[in-house]
């Protein structure tokens, strides 16, 4: 019995396993092949290649039979190749033993979308190498590799704050019981996996009944094929509060809400979407539910630290987040030195002097008020004199 010619053949990709690629970055890596007696190759070749494709199969009746309607699209975002070994018409023989074939291909400097695995679709990106031997089946073998386009929150698009409000009459059996409202807010539009989103909100119950708040963070994707849309939700977080009594008005003072790790918003395929929101809503008995969605973007790029008044993005933007009432708090400056606000011969005006007896006069007590107009600050520390005793709680900013 005659043993195979091919005993191994393998590609490997330069880097970690489980490396990231993004848009204008190489990808390399080798071909291994190994023989076990000397053989002829006809051909070798590299493809590299980036496809988004929605897919789904959608039956109805006519008559006695199903009829399957076929939702098909593609977009190719790139196509590689590279030729290990080239046809030229004759056969390259090569010797036993193991034979390495390195390569390497760009990836477009325009914007790619991140890999992304769905119910109904996917945005793949891989290389696949094609061996051609003389008298044998074509050998092939396909090795993935993810891309993740960077997405920046600090963006003045996404750091801007979502806020909205939201009411409905509850009724039961064609009676209205009262108006439920909800209102909310957020600090940004902009978040990272791992991040908390502080969720401010007022529960308005006019009803004479309870209702429960709740808050959910929800992923769509959303698959386009034939002008034909296809949705799959989910929740991927969800916060619970207490129930709010009939007649009554409560508030969430920056509830956290943590968001677990999840893929990042995909927003530029024109087949393939995947989007997030905050849904703030009121389970009302007999009712359906009241709900409130703000638009979130899950992004790569966290927020940067708020550092100096010019530095950084996040800190020209603190001014608009103290509708918050738990802005986060800079270092403070200290005031100006008192020479650079008051000239020399203002200040030499300005000696102690023993205050007037008191009089009826009004004359003498401005006089000893103009005394003081000039008189030098108390001098500036950034240790507080008087410091709140250890035995006292400090005070929470966000409850």
């Amino acid at each position: 019995m005659a043993f195979s010619a091919v005993q191994s053949f393998t590609l490997e990709l330069d880097g970690p396993s489980d490396a990231v690629y993004t848009s204008g970055e190489v990808v390399s890596g080798q071909v291994v092949l190994v023989l076990n007696r000397a053989s002829k190759v006809r051909s070798m070749k590299v493809l590299g290649r980036g496809v988004a494709m929605a897919h789904w199969l959608e039956n109805r009746t006519v008559g006695m039979n199903a009829v399957y309607n076929d939702y098909t699209s593609k977009i190719t975002y790139f196509r590689k190749r590279q030729h290990l070994i080239r046809d030229n018409g004759e056969m390259t023989l090569l010797a036993a033993g193991r034979h390495e074939f390195p390569f390497s291909f760009q990836l477009p400097e325009e914007t790619l979308v991140t890999s992304f695995e769905g119910k109904h679709g996917s945005i793949r990106y891989w290389v696949k190498v094609k061996l051609h031997r003389p008298w044998a089946t074509m050998k092939k073998i396909k090795k993935e590799f993810t891309v993740i386009q960077p997405i920046d929150i600090n963006t003045p698009a996404l750091l801007s704050p979502q806020a909205g409000t939201k009411d409905k009459m509850a009724r039961v059996w064609y009676r209205n019981c009262g108006q439920v409202s909800v209102t909310a807010k957020i600090d940004r539009k902009g978040y990272t996996p791992g991040e908390v989103i502080p969720v401010f909100a007022e529960f308005d119950n006019s009803t004479s009944r309870s209702v429960v708040p709740k808050a959910y963070i929800t992923q769509t994707q959303t698959f386009i094929a034939r002008g034909t849309m296809k949705q799959k939700r989910a929740v991927v977080a969800t916060l619970s509060g207490d129930a709010v009594g009939a007649r009554r008005r409560v508030a969430w003072h920056g509830r956290a809400l943590k968001i677990p790790p999840v893929g990042p918003s995909i927003l530029q395929c024109r087949i393939i979407k995947v989007e997030y929101t905050l849904r703030v809503c009121v389970d009302v008995p007999g009712s359906s539910k009241l709900c409130l969605e703000l638009p979130l973007v899950m992004g790569t790029i966290p927020l940067h630290p708020f550092g100096s008044r010019t530095s950084s993005v996040s800190s020209q933007y603190s001014v608009n987040l103290e509708w918050l009432r738990m802005a986060i708090p800079e270092q403070p400056e200290p005031p100006p030195d008192y020479s650079t606000v008051v000239t020399e011969e203002q200040a030499g005006q300005c000696s102690p002097t023993t205050p007037p007896a008191p009089t009826e006069d009004l004359s003498s007590i401005m006089a000893f008020v103009q005394e003081f107009r000039f008189r030098p600050p108390p001098i500036y520390s950034v240790v507080d004199p008087n410091p709140q005793p250890l035995h006292m709680r400090p005070r929470c900013m966000t409850c």
